[in-house]
């Protein structure tokens, strides 16, 4: 069973240590106590709404002194020392969860205003949070052991858990952003969840697609259901079954890089997955970020978007979490910027066949560890036996 020990920064922020199962760490009060003596957390910024497009606009101006691609000995997310009191006080640590210093959201709690038109503004509620992956300064979640890949989704589920019940908040967003072409900025191996006052516009469209096709077949089937069920008896676009997770590049994928990972059992979130199915998932997503990582020379940006069901009563019903990686890496050497058709209009091109990277996916040599029986390369002919 994974360990939960928590404490307060010295500036009233929360952190919580989540211990590798089978190895708990001592939390002494001289591991868990902050002594940098920060200063009181400010006021949060704002939200903006914008009549045009019906949504909202987080304004955090603040943020522009946030710590940007800092030297490795001055991480602030490394295990604090005597030359560095890092933002984790604990000298050694497996996987820490700790509210963002620098928010675009909260620290304070509340809804977005009612009723919004031209002009409406309001407090930035919500909360931000920031998921260290190791105290390790350098690799990337795909060179975790599968240990350690289970303690970080037993957080993310304990986090979307808490988060969820916090008021105010309609939408919780697990994410990765791995790369300096991403625009990360800290190299540290680390993850955020967003907790939003709001749902977001993406989250919107998915939601409202989703509850279209539900209602169209009273309840009894679901879209993601329905498109993971397609994609596994044409086989073409698979990349890997289990038992309880298989994933997929899109028929329609938008990036020159997109694997959508589903669980087969329609959940919420990633709170309502069962102790199986979470060990099954600590193996087949570092299957699937070890493949992700062996089509080039060079570690691969991505951006490893968990889509949960917001916390809305029409859209949540047919809801159902998966992951959708992304990259805009087209080639060993070439990026797919973002730009007229796509930025503008939201048009997307995508300069890669589906069925091409699937084929290249699938065919990436991955460590026999990573691959337990229940956890194999799809099979282009089809759906497994």
């Amino acid at each position: 069973m994974t360990g939960i020990a928590s404490t307060t920064l010295s500036d009233g922020r929360e952190l919580i240590y989540f211990d590798d199962a089978g190895f708990p760490k001592s939390r002494t009060k001289e591991l868990t106590t902050d002594h940098r003596g920060l200063r009181p957390r400010g006021e949060p910024g704002e939200v903006r709404y914008d009549a045009l497009t019906d949504e909202w606009v987080a304004v955090a101006a603040h943020r522009q002194t946030r710590t940007h691609l800092p030297p490795a000995d001055q991480c602030p997310i490394c295990p604090t020392t005597a030359s560095n009191p890092s933002e984790i006080p604990a000298s050694d640590y497996d996987v820490v969860v700790f509210e963002n210093r620098f928010p675009s959201l909260g620290p304070a709690l509340g809804p977005v205003p009612p009723n919004p038109a031209w002009g409406t503004k309001g407090p930035a509620f919500g909360r931000c949070e920031v998921v260290a992956f190791t105290p390790s300064h350098t690799g990337s979640f795909s060179g975790l052991g599968e240990a350690r890949s289970r303690t970080v989704i037993e957080a993310w589920a304990q986090r979307t858990e808490a988060l969820s019940a916090l008021p105010g908040i309609k939408q919780v967003f697990p994410f990765e952003n791995r790369g300096a072409d991403i625009g990360v900025t800290l190299h540290h191996p680390h993850g955020q969840i967003y907790a939003y006052p709001y749902v977001t516009p993406r989250a919107g469209v998915l939601g409202a697609a989703a509850r279209r096709f539900y209602d169209a077949r009273g309840g009894r089937e679901t879209l993601t259901g329905s498109l993971l069920r397609s994609e596994r008896e044409d086989g073409s676009r698979m990349v890997l079954e289990g038992e309880n997770f298989s994933a997929y590049v899109p028929f329609a994928a938008r990036w020159p890089l997109e694997i959508h990972l589903v669980p087969h059992r329609q959940v919420p979130d990633l709170a309502a997955l069962s102790g199986e199915e979470k060990d099954e998932l600590a193996s087949v997503y570092l299957d699937l970020l070890k493949r992700v990582d062996g089509l080039y020379p060079t570690p691969t940006p991505y951006i490893s978007a968990w889509h949960q069901a917001p916390l809305d009563g029409v859209l949540r019903p047919a809801g159902y979490l998966h992951l959708q990686l992304t990259s805009p890496r087209r080639a060993a050497d070439k990026l797919k910027y973002l730009a007229g058709s796509e930025a503008a209009m939201g048009a997307f091109i995508n300069d890669t066949t589906p069925e091409s990277v699937a084929e290249r996916l699938r065919a990436v040599a991955v460590p026999a560890s990573a691959t337990p029986p229940a956890v194999v390369a799809a099979s282009p002919e089809g759906a497994r036996a």
